[in-house]
């Protein structure tokens, strides 16, 4: 069995926290789980050190992402991580108070911030890149943890940055002073590296059963018990082209795919991608195709500018669809992706935005994937697909709002250099 269990709600978080693992030296595996945890298989024989579970619950309703977060703890090691978003997007509250219950934990340490990507907690105020959740951009309504939690069953505290620079000593005394009554989530400050390695190690030196909750900066401070073990080796595949598939409308991500050179990418109709998204991702592998020959990489997105999200929207409300156009945009992506596998030999997979890297992976029928450790930037992981379609393919993901504006080009940079 696995000495660490993280469980994350999508792909593309699923990933950056366990390379922050990996990086430390441990063999970490990413699975893909269902609601009803299929897909999630302990095997005695090769269990990695850490095992990441992306339970795909982000979108989920509320009761759903409790009752799988439960059964994804049924049988669970000394170590647990709840991965959550660090915009606090989600369920977030559902699913801790879930975990919290299924390990029968004294305590919740919660410390979102990811500091190695701009988003830090000031006075219980989470900040992304120095402006407040809630002006932030993400359909937060709430910049304070205090209220991100008000509607947890369990009695919330903070942990306020005072206490946090004092360090170990002080941070584990005020852990302490939660315990031997009902389980407490503790909110934490955290500005700094450092003081998430503080917060870590004062935790895990209690003598109480703690339940971790952040995103992937709190991951890189929390020790796995046991011996270090090497990480399986990657399946062996010849190098191929690179593919890109982009599905994050973020800001920050159409800014980097606008470096991108317009030769290499190829965009998805919107109204043809919601109103038959099968169709539209097979029509798109023609020109992926033809970009592929000339230059070896090619990327598909569903939008390159905020007007294509309005289109698409526009386009959906216009057939009175149930499924919205976000789903049927990645569904035609995803198509895309494995239309595209069958005619050319691929080696590299570069994802963004959790829900369509999910629903790409599951369309070239893979369910895991092994990380190096490695990483183009901060909280962009490179791994290699363990099954599939393309097993031994190198990957890499990013969650859309990472990044600096030449990550994409970087990312495929970094593809075109594993086939050398």
């Amino acid at each position: 069995m696995e000495r660490a269990l993280v469980v994350a709600d999508d792909y593309t978080g699923a990933m950056d926290t366990g390379q922050r693992f990996a990086a430390n030296g441990r063999s970490v595996r990413v699975v893909l789980s269902g609601p009803d945890s299929s897909g999630l298989e302990r095997r005695d024989s090769s269990d990695p050190d850490v095992l990441v579970v992306d339970a795909n619950t982000r979108a989920a309703d509320s009761e759903t992402a409790g009752d799988t977060v439960s059964r994804l703890l049924s049988d669970a090691p000394s170590l647990v991580y709840k991965k959550v978003d660090s915009t606090l997007r989600g369920n977030v509250v559902s699913e801790v108070d879930a975990a919290l219950a299924a390990l029968g934990a004294d305590l919740a340490v919660v410390a979102p911030a990811f500091p190695a990507t701009g988003r830090v907690t000031v006075n219980d105020r989470l900040l992304v890149d120095g402006v407040s959740l809630a002006d932030a951009g993400y359909g937060v309504q709430s910049s304070t943890l205090e209220s991100r939690f008000a509607t947890s069953q369990y009695d919330c505290e903070s942990l306020p940055i005072d206490t946090v620079v004092s360090g170990r000593d002080a941070i584990r005394s005020a852990l302490e002073s939660t315990l031997g009554g009902e389980p407490t989530l503790v909110t934490c400050d955290a500005i700094h590296e450092r003081h998430l390695e503080s917060i870590g190690a004062a935790a895990q030196s209690l003598e109480a059963t703690v339940l971790f909750v952040g995103s992937g900066g709190l991951a890189s401070a929390l020790s796995v018990p046991g011996m270090d073990t090497m990480a399986a080796p990657a399946v062996d595949r010849p190098a191929g082209d690179v593919l890109g598939v982009v599905g994050s409308i973020n800001d920050r991500t159409l800014e980097q795919l606008a470096a991108v050179p317009d030769n290499r990418v190829v965009r998805l109709a919107p109204t043809d991608a919601v109103s038959d998204p099968l169709r539209a991702g097979q029509n798109a592998a023609r020109p992926l195709q033809e970009r592929l020959e000339a230059h070896g990489e090619a990327v598909v997105t569903g939008a390159l500018e905020p007007g294509d999200v309005e289109q698409a929207r526009e386009g959906a409300a216009a057939l009175d669809r149930d499924i919205g156009p976000g789903s049927r945009i990645e569904s035609a992506l995803a198509s895309a992706a494995a239309e595209t596998a069958k005619s050319t030999f691929l080696s590299g997979l570069f994802l963004t935005g959790g829900s369509v890297a999910r629903a790409t992976l599951e369309r070239l029928n893979a369910t895991a994937i092994d990380l190096s450790g490695g990483a183009v930037d901060d909280g962009i992981p490179v791994g290699h697909l363990v099954d599939g379609d393309l097993a031994g393919a190198t990957v890499i993901t990013k969650a859309g709002g990472f990044g600096s504006p030449g990550s994409i080009v970087n990312c495929l940079s970094a593809l075109d250099e594993a086939n050398d």
